[in-house]
């Protein structure tokens, strides 16, 4: 990440979305999955918070390579209140964390389809293994809150072909399907959340994003809006390896950001809320389109090999409404166009 104003400037309007960020100033915060699409644009908006709002909060970003927490957070340091702390998420021993602790934000885990398929194993550990040991902190730190990254994944199919998922509607997912590992590994994790503020009084909340863009995607990322985006970037077409008809929630991942604060702040505890941008539900072709026109480029089409039929996800309607996220106060600052814009004049 190559921070620019024009990038500051978001982050900004994106921090408008969060009603009652003045709770977290001068607090403790823990993000595992630091440096990740997600998780990094959350630290982006408390640094910023830290920088001109005098928020002086602590932010710990917890990743297994302090080299690539330099590489993602370039020019910032301790004076903007963040500081490394090792962790791997696949580790089955207990997470020593030094001080107070007041909020975990746990983002990582293994978000390449393609990994999934490869590392199934450590994907599924990195859901499940790697979020009991959090809460295993969580519980002896007596934290005020846990917040879970989860997945739209966890609903698996429905038959509508256009209707939103709703929190509490589920469709049928394979689990002996040699994709199911990332979603029936979320899922578990989800009633581990439930489990752990049963039997110890941990309070947390989940979230499930939809499909995230932005330009803090990293180099490995393989989803295909972010293959699409860095071709764009190049001055390549953008190729597409299906008839693009899968309905998806996308949303800009500063959006996803505000979203997650705005979960960890208001949210019931216990609860599981969608992310989703109403203004940016659109299939997969919509948003190889909107890339294209915003880089100059084209949209071609091809045929995928089998290793990547396999690691599509089974979903064709992966949309989620977003109703019980608004009622906290969060409303998106980035429908498709505006989004997908803003990522374009960030990475430039």
């Amino acid at each position: 990440m190559k921070y620019n104003p024009s990038y500051w400037d978001d982050v900004a309007e994106s921090i408008g979305s969060i009603p009652g960020v003045e709770e977290l100033f001068g607090k403790t915060i823990l993000i595992t999955g630091g440096t990740g699409l997600i998780g990094s644009s959350v630290a982006d908006q408390l640094i910023y918070l830290n920088r001109n709002r005098d928020a002086k909060m602590r932010l710990v970003i917890a990743a297994r390579s302090e080299d690539r927490v330099g590489r993602r957070f370039e020019g910032v340091g301790p004076e903007d209140g963040v500081e490394y702390f090792h962790y791997d998420a696949t580790s089955l021993d207990d997470v020593e964390f030094d001080g107070d602790l007041d909020y975990i934000i746990h983002a990582a885990s293994n978000a390449n389809p393609a990994i999934y398929m490869k590392e199934p194993v450590e994907t599924m550990l990195s859901n499940f293994v790697g979020l009991n040991a959090m809460l295993r902190l969580a519980a002896r730190k007596q934290v005020k809150r846990l917040l879970f990254v989860s997945s739209s994944e966890v609903y698996g199919q429905k038959e509508s072909l256009t209707e939103p998922f709703e929190e509490n509607k589920y469709g049928f997912l394979d689990i002996l399907n040699e994709r199911a590992g990332y979603p029936s590994s979320k899922r578990a994790g989800e009633t581990l959340i439930v489990a752990y503020g049963m039997e110890y009084g941990v309070d947390s909340v989940i979230v499930r994003p939809g499909h995230i863009y932005g330009p803090t995607i990293t180099p490995a990322d393989n989803r295909a809006s972010a293959e699409f985006t860095r071709d764009a970037l190049e001055g390549k077409d953008i190729v597409m390896k299906s008839k693009g008809e899968q309905l998806r929630s996308y949303c800009y991942s500063l959006d996803c950001a505000s979203a997650m604060l705005t979960v960890l702040l208001k949210g019931e505890k216990g609860n599981a809320y969608n992310i989703s941008n109403p203004d940016a539900i659109c299939t997969i072709r919509a948003i190889a389109e909107m890339i294209a026109e915003k880089g100059g480029v084209k949209v071609v089409f091809d045929l995928p090999t089998e290793a990547e039929k396999k690691s599509y996800s089974m979903m064709m309607n992966s949309a989620l409404r977003s109703d019980k996220l608004e009622a906290l106060g969060w409303k998106g600052k980035f429908d498709l166009e505006h989004g997908v814009e803003c990522m374009f004049r960030a990475m430039r």
